[in-house]
């Protein structure tokens, strides 16, 4: 039987867009050093947090850019303490499969989908901000065969809540050199993260983009919490004291390769209002000075953020306001860093 697919056109090989797009050998080389240095941190070798921080989506190339600009001089007074990678998330999941699915879709969200202009967009603004700010950063793994499209680029790759129970997300997961959050799917069960992020330690030989490959497993695979939903649809947080301790005891029982965390302040942790995320952080750094292994669990924070405070729909033009889920403005944003790193 036929499949209902209307096949649109051949999209280029990851290698054709990247030698349109190219890396240099001096940024190339350049990116290899901030992945070590987030090796180490996620490793214990160095006492530095993760701060994973950037709007929901990004959604137009200027205002991302700008803002990614503004984190360039706060990472400078704070690289003792933190280490910063900004969000530039391309894909985003939708729950019913309506509304923007993000830049690789949409390269401008008040067009048609168009995927080729999207991987190119997503390529292009991923390399804009390694060249113009030196920081390479993270996105979301939406669409495994996507992310050798920006390879090259990222320091950080997210797997979400709905993804982290999806067998090629966790073989991919094992295959990719840099670290691998997994999230809490929207559940809540611990189990089901702890067995991706196993999974993602491991080898494993599968079918990628055509090919049979072999992986050799990814040691920095670790957790991200996010709070999860109950059957009723409302938000139940799980970045509390007593949620931290049962994390611990649980990766400890599966005896991984590496027990680093993530604490996503916003999604069901704040119940999706971003100023709640000040609080939530400065409560994690409160249960981190009261338990010594949650202090050598948590890896850093994930933050949305943006210039302008809240959200905005599709058409009503603010610059630099999210048209998704809403984030954290600019002003607040600078003061939480300094907080952070003040507490550490």
């Amino acid at each position: 039987m036929d499949m209902k697919m209307e096949q649109i056109r051949a999209l280029p090989h990851p290698d054709e867009i990247k030698e349109q797009y190219p890396l240099s050998a001096e940024l190339a080389a350049h990116k290899a050093r901030r992945d070590e240095e987030i090796r180490e941190i996620l490793t214990g070798k160095s006492n530095r947090l993760l701060l994973i921080i950037g709007p929901c989506s990004a959604d137009s190339e200027e205002p991302v850019l700008d803002y990614i600009s503004r984190l360039v001089r706060v990472q400078e007074e704070v690289k003792d303490k933190l280490l910063i990678i900004p969000r530039i998330y391309t894909n985003k999941p939708r729950t019913n499969g309506e509304g923007y699915k993000g830049m690789v879709h949409q390269p401008d969200p008040s067009h048609e989908a168009d995927m080729l202009k999207g991987i190119i967009a997503i390529r292009h603004i991923h390399l804009r901000a390694v060249t113009e700010t030196g920081f390479t950063c993270a996105d979301e793994m939406l669409y495994p065969e996507n992310h050798m499209y920006l390879s090259d680029l990222l320091s950080y790759v997210a797997v979400g809540a709905r993804s982290v129970e999806d067998q090629q997300h966790r073989l991919t997961a094992s295959g990719i050199g840099i670290p691998v959050g997994m999230k809490n799917p929207t559940s809540g069960d611990y189990a089901v993260m702890l067995n991706g992020i196993l999974a993602a330690q491991h080898s494993h030989t599968f079918i990628y983009r055509g090919w049979e490959v072999r992986t050799e497993g990814n040691d920095c695979a670790h957790a991200i919490l996010r709070g999860s939903v109950n059957k009723h649809g409302q938000s139940i947080p799980n970045y509390h004291y007593e949620d931290l301790v049962r994390l611990y005891e649980m990766y400890s029982e599966k005896k991984l390769k590496n027990m680093g965390l993530i604490v996503d302040a916003n999604h069901s942790n704040s119940n999706k209002q971003p100023l709640e995320q000040i609080r939530i952080c400065k409560d994690v750094l409160s249960s981190m000075r009261h338990s010594k292994d949650i202090a050598r669990m948590v890896k850093g924070f994930m933050v949305e953020s943006y210039i302008e405070d809240g959200s905005q729909k599709i058409g009503e033009g603010v610059y630099g306001k999210s048209i998704t889920d809403p984030c954290l403005g600019w002003e607040k944003t600078y003061r939480l860093i300094f907080d952070i790193a003040e507490q550490l």
